[in-house]
């Protein structure tokens, strides 16, 4: 039975790594993505560690100080007791006092080691911070150089590509045969106006000359 959830487990992560690396090939900005997102979790999940560490130094450093108050009292309170010549009193107020004392010690101990662990941490969470912070740069850097090829390789075609080209040529030559024939109706009308006015002109002028002649 072992051996058959073994082989599951190893076929099922076969097929996850092999969707994985065709995912990546098809849109690696987009796994980056997952990536980038996975880590800033994880990174969330630090922070709160080290909050909560903050939290745990804290306490340790409030049960200290009442732990030192309270053997200072008992110690206090044994003296009394000592001179009231109350020896059971004085022997309870003493083993109290060991107690509190001891219990200091291993309090201070712990946050001390509290104190340590936390510089620990804040350290290693500042890196992580830096290292996420570096990935995004490293994201930013590649989305510019995968738009810049989508840009060149939208140009390439075309520029290059025969069925690009030759659309665009046929338009241009369409646009400007279209003006050519434009552009020859319109001197047509206007050499027609020409003549029209021209021709009256000269009747005109042919009329008045005879005229004057009669």
């Amino acid at each position: 039975m072992a051996n058959l959830l073994t082989r599951i487990k190893n076929t099922v992560m076969a097929d996850l790594h092999e969707a994985l690396d065709q995912k990546e090939k098809k849109n690696p900005i987009a796994l980056l993505n997952q990536y980038l997102r996975e880590c800033e979790a994880e990174t969330e999940k630090v922070r709160k560690l080290l909050e909560r560490q903050g939290q745990l130094k804290e306490q340790f450093a409030r049960e200290h100080q009442q732990a030192l108050e309270m053997a200072e009292k008992r110690k206090y309170q044994s003296e009394v007791a000592m001179r009231a010549g109350e020896t059971d009193l004085q022997e309870f107020a003493g083993r109290e006092q060991a107690q509190y004392e001891e219990r200091a010690a291993r309090l201070k101990e712990a946050m001390e080691n509290a104190i340590k662990q936390q510089l620990e941490l804040e350290q290693k969470y500042e890196e992580m911070n830096h290292k996420l912070k570096d990935m995004h740069i490293r994201r930013l850097e590649l989305m510019g150089r995968e738009n810049v090829t989508r840009a060149h390789h939208r140009m390439d075609q075309v520029l290059d590509n025969g069925a690009y080209s030759d659309k665009g040529y046929s338009k241009f030559a369409d646009m400007e045969n279209y003006l050519d024939q434009l552009e020859e109706k319109v001197n047509n009308s206007y050499n027609r106006n020409t003549i029209d006015s021209r021709i009256a002109q000269l009747e005109k002028e042919f009329k008045n000359k005879e005229t004057h002649t009669i």
